[in-house]
């Protein structure tokens, strides 16, 4: 019989933009901080913990080498009898460490995992595994004969995704900036009514000026955002209709959220936050690319019995 996947507790680092505050940290380091802390606030035995899972896109220079094996021995609350593993889907990197935690714990294989994220943006820029490959002569993961002879020619770009994705869907530039201008508003609003502050563990980071700071506040979130500067942004493609100002944020930063199962909680003495109720991913057009969540929510509505209006919240990757 199935076991349940409960969320025990789950923390953050605030998100460091681009030669941030965290641009001096190590990939592991950081991750370790949020695994360390998700011992301290459940006062578990970590030993305890069946597995690391950790997504992470560019695995290259710090990340690579398995970085959630790194992260687990660069703990101080964590033994290195506990094993880590890496996982990479892309921008679904870190989720599908949450989806293979929980199917984890779901089969009774493993009883308590803790699957994290981590990415250095500023020292491991977005693509570095590609780009260090094809200029040390390694090739491109495109150029597959498979997929060739399927696309000659075309290029995989997130950016060329999200214009034919605007353009597909027929949404507007002003309707792009318009939700773009929402969302920096209400993360603002919700940075000053503290809805982040039990998520965000403070960490050390270094100011513009190389001193030493208390990061505990999200780089990227625009508190002084204005829609009129936003419309003067020239779009990033000839004609286009995406602009820096709704495009995602490079970011550094690392999260962890702790999985049991009902036999989990009852070994460990712990009480569960919330439960997954169903799981679901989907694969799509790979030149738009960024379509697969679509059909992965109605895959997860059809098996739960849920609908959009049952949800009080949703959580949304704007990449």
């Amino acid at each position: 019989m199935p076991h349940t996947a409960y969320i025990v507790e789950c923390c953050r680092t605030a998100g460091g933009r681009k030669n941030g505050a965290l641009r001096e940290w190590h990939a592991a380091d950081l991750g370790a901080v949020v695994c360390d802390e998700l011992v301290k606030r459940t006062g578990i035995d970590a030993a305890q913990i069946d597995d690391v899972i950790c997504g992470c896109v560019d695995q290259v220079g710090m990340q690579a080498g398995n970085v959630g094996r790194n992260i687990v021995l660069a703990c101080k609350l964590i033994p290195e009898t506990v094993p880590g593993t890496t996982v990479d889907r892309q921008c679904g990197s870190g989720q599908q460490a949450i989806h293979f935690a929980a199917q984890a714990v779901m089969s009774g294989v493993q009883d308590c995992v803790i699957a994290c994220g981590v990415e250095n943006m500023s020292a491991v820029p977005i693509g570095a595994n590609v780009i260090d490959s094809f200029k040390a002569g390694r090739g491109i993961p495109g150029a597959a004969k498979g997929i060739q002879e399927k696309r000659p020619g075309v290029r995989f770009s997130q950016f060329v995704g999200a214009e034919l994705l605007a353009k597909k869907h027929d949404i507007s530039r002003e309707e792009l900036d318009q939700f773009g201008y929402e969302s920096q508003k209400r993360a603002h609003a919700a940075t000053v009514a503290g809805k982040f502050n039990k998520e965000i563990v403070p960490v050390e980071g270094k100011n513009k000026q190389g001193e030493t700071i208390t990061h505990r506040t999200d780089e990227g979130i625009r508190p002084n955002v204005d829609l009129e500067s936003m419309r003067k942004l020239k779009p990033l493609a000839k004609d286009g209709r995406i602009t820096a100002a709704t495009s995602s944020q490079i970011c550094d930063g690392a999260s962890a959220v702790m999985l049991c199962n009902e036999r989990g909680l009852k070994k460990l003495g712990l009480k569960p936050r919330a439960k997954i109720v169903e799981l679901a991913l989907a694969g799509s057009d790979p030149v738009i690319m960024l379509e697969g969540p679509i059909p992965a929510t109605q895959t997860a509505f059809a098996r739960s019995g849920l609908s959009m209006s049952d949800m009080d919240l949703y959580e949304v990757n704007e990449a």
